[in-house]
Parts: C-alpha cells; sequence; structure tokens
C-alpha cells in the first residue's frame, strides 16, 4: 500500500513540475514578441491575398479565355483530350491556361519564401523567436488565442486602411 501511496505522491508531483513548466514556458514569452509574431503572420497574410487578387483579376480579365466561367470549363477539361476537344479549346487559350496555371504554381513558393526572409530577419522577427512562439502556440492555447486576436487586430486596421485609401483616391 505503501508504494501506491508513494507512486500517486510522485505521480502528483510529476504532474504539477509539468504544469509549472509549461506556465514558465509561456510567461517568458513577452508581448513584444507575440507583436512581432502576429505581424509578421500578417504581412504574410497580406502578400497572400494581394497575390490572390492578382490570380483572380488574371482569370477575369483574360481576354484569351475571356472570363472565369471558360476558365473553369478548360480547368474540368484539362487532363482529358476528348473533352478538350468537344469544348473547342484553342491553342491560344491553352497557353493562357498554362500561364495562370504557371503563376498559381510560383504563388506559394512567393508566399513561402517571404515568410522564411521575414522569420529569418531579426529585425522582423528571427528564428529563435518564431520558434519560440510557434511552440507556445502549439502548447498553450491561451498564447494561440492572444496571438489569433494580434492576427485579426491587425487585419482589421489593414482593412480600415485600405478602405480609407480607397476612398481617398475615389474624392
Amino acid at each position: 500500500m505503501k508504494k501506491v501511496f508513494v507512486l500517486a505522491f510522485l505521480l502528483v508531483g510529476l504532474i504539477g513540475f509539468h504544469t509549472q513548466a509549461q506556465d514558465e514556458a509561456a510567461e517568458e514569452i513577452t508581448d513584444e514578441e507575440l507583436a512581432k509574431f502576429a505581424a509578421m503572420e500578417d504581412s504574410v497574410m497580406a502578400f497572400y491575398e494581394q497575390k490572390n487578387e492578382e490570380l483572380v483579376s488574371m482569370i477575369k480579365d483574360n481576354e484569351v479565355i475571356d472570363g472565369a466561367a471558360r476558365y473553369n470549363e478548360i480547368k474540368d477539361a484539362w487532363d482529358d483530350e476528348e473533352k478538350m476537344a468537344e469544348i473547342e479549346v484553342t491553342d491560344e487559350e491553352k497557353g493562357a491556361y498554362e500561364a495562370i496555371m504557371e503563376f498559381m504554381g510560383s504563388l506559394s513558393n512567393e508566399v513561402r519564401d517571404l515568410k522564411i526572409g521575414l522569420i529569418k530577419n531579426d529585425d522582423v522577427l528571427g528564428v529563435a523567436t518564431y520558434n519560440k512562439v510557434n511552440k507556445a502556440i502549439k502548447e498553450n492555447p491561451e498564447i494561440k488565442e492572444k496571438v489569433d486576436t494580434l492576427i485579426a487586430e491587425l487585419k482589421e486596421k489593414r482593412s480600415t486602411e485600405s478602405a480609407e485609401g480607397e476612398a481617398d483616391a475615389g474624392e
């Protein structure tokens, strides 16, 4: 019986120590580090949104493909020569579609490269800070919530500034 009691005592102590270690790790992260992390994520998100708008515009405004409906039609038939012939895809349309696909493919690489560059830049974030905050986000839901809130605030601010900029340009 003594062994069970000692084992239970050790287990409770270990759990308490683990919880205390987690709390201390969470306390080590400063508000500045969280703000830098959120700013980096927001910058990447803003870049992605801008590039995505370019992609949408590239599809909608394409004179050869003539809009999103035709783009989707070509996309659905792309790997099937029979369907391609059935919807009468021209060589020009094939070229335009391939250019769009190439842009799509480069988009993920550009976003990844930007994020890596921002993470590596110690003036923006730094690898050590990124790893520290990223680990804390995975381990502590409160930290994740804080970062998500900061990112949402930055996005809202960016949206407001963008709307004000468009209103000023329209005057």
